[in-house]
């Protein structure tokens, strides 16, 4: 390992991000505010993460001449997404750039098949899954993942490239619509709760964790996070405990995020991780003494973490584009920007489209009941 990884990386240095989305521009803003510069990959020209960048690369993910710029002028270098190219992350560590996380983390988070396989074998409950890597794969006895989600091993989020099946025909006519892909087919459990943690870990082995956040979902997108969960804690502990587990078993360096289904009975499954900052992350921005996108840098540059603790219950709520009205009306931002208890946060995306994540908004209050009907009631005048 380069000597750039050992030593703590201090503002003014210049970092990297491969992704230019929300979640950068989040980045972005904490970096910036921190005295650190930053240089933004994204091929998108309106990459809602450029209005806060000293630089913009608008190339590829594999474009060359743009990742030699980062491995010369980047001190340390992150993503905001999976689906960024993994071979281009371990090309730039090869470089001699710190690269958190590392393109091998990266590469297990954006196979379903391999990121389901490393959890199990690390000792972690899961979902009862197959591995369906062709049409064969299907032909044995499917009843123990029946009934069942068929789920693409790549390139799916937010309920995209997902289908409920009940039966085995069901589960080969699925597969067969998504062109025999590899996939993975997953045992439908009956859930209580859905809730996620995020954690951080440092190249010293420093692991914490922020509070869990219970996810309410609408059609496959967040709709809701509350926090603190309302779960047992000896749950909330066993799901931080078991988050911070998997981030030491992959050598994880950085943010990243655990979902896990919390089953009738108490018992929890990790249902997936993202190599990130996350969507139910994002009530941390004013609800904790740091926010996961300071942990973000913190964590790639080398140095402790702050501390994750949270001020108050909060509410966090989506806003996707169904909320704008007729060719990109404005939602009416008067209601919820008069209460002195709620934080509006926008993408600077220029589109507005039916399920597309344009921003959010957090609520905190005396307790996560009046955080919540507060924060429904807001999102009804939008």
């Amino acid at each position: 390992m380069s000597n750039k990884a050992t030593t703590p990386i201090l503002p003014p240095a210049m970092l990297g991000i491969l992704g230019g989305g929300q979640l950068g521009r989040m980045f972005a803003t904490a970096a910036k505010t921190m005295g650190y510069r930053v240089t933004v990959l994204d091929p998108d020209q309106h990459a809602p993460a450029a209005d806060f960048a000293d630089v913009h690369l608008c190339k590829s993910f594999t474009d060359p001449a743009a990742l030699q710029y980062m491995a010369e002028h980047c001190a340390a270098i992150t993503t905001e997404f999976e689906n960024v190219n993994a071979d281009s992350m371990r090309w730039l560590a090869a470089q001699g750039v710190p690269v958190s996380p590392s393109g091998d983390c990266v590469a297990i988070a954006q196979d379903r098949i391999a990121e389901k396989t490393f959890i199990r074998d690390a000792g972690l409950d899961t979902a009862p899954f197959l591995a369906v890597k062709n049409a064969a794969s299907l032909e044995g006895d499917l009843a123990p993942y029946l009934p069942g989600i068929l789920k693409t091993a790549r390139l799916g989020y937010d309920g995209k490239g997902q289908v409920r099946v009940k039966t085995a025909e069901e589960a080969r006519f699925a597969h067969a619509e998504m062109k025999h892909q590899p996939c993975v087919l997953e045992k439908m459990l009956p859930l209580a709760a859905e809730v996620s943690v995020i954690v951080t870990r440092t190249r010293a082995n420093e692991v914490v964790s922020f509070p869990v956040a219970e996810n309410e979902h609408v059609d496959g997108i967040l709709d809701v996070s509350i926090v603190p969960a309302r779960v047992k804690p000896e749950v909330a502990e066993r799901a931080r405990a078991m988050a911070m587990t998997l981030a030491e078993k992959l050598d994880y360096i950085g943010v990243m995020a655990v979902e896990f289904f919390v089953l009738e009975g108490d018992a929890l499954v990790i249902n997936e991780m993202a190599p990130r900052p996350h969507n139910s992350g994002h009530y941390t921005l004013d609800a904790t003494l740091t926010s996961q996108f300071e942990q973000q840098v913190r964590a790639m540059c080398g140095l402790y973490p702050g501390k994750p603790d949270l001020l108050q219950p909060t509410v966090m709520v989506n806003l996707l584009g169904d909320v704008w009205g007729e060719e990109g009306a404005e939602p009416r931002w008067d209601v919820l920007l008069t209460a002195p208890n709620a934080k509006l946060h926008l993408y600077g995306k220029k589109m507005a489209r039916p399920g597309r994540k344009m921003g959010h908004y957090n609520v905190l209050a005396a307790t996560a009941e009046d955080a919540l009907e507060q924060a429904r009631a807001i999102k009804e005048t939008l």
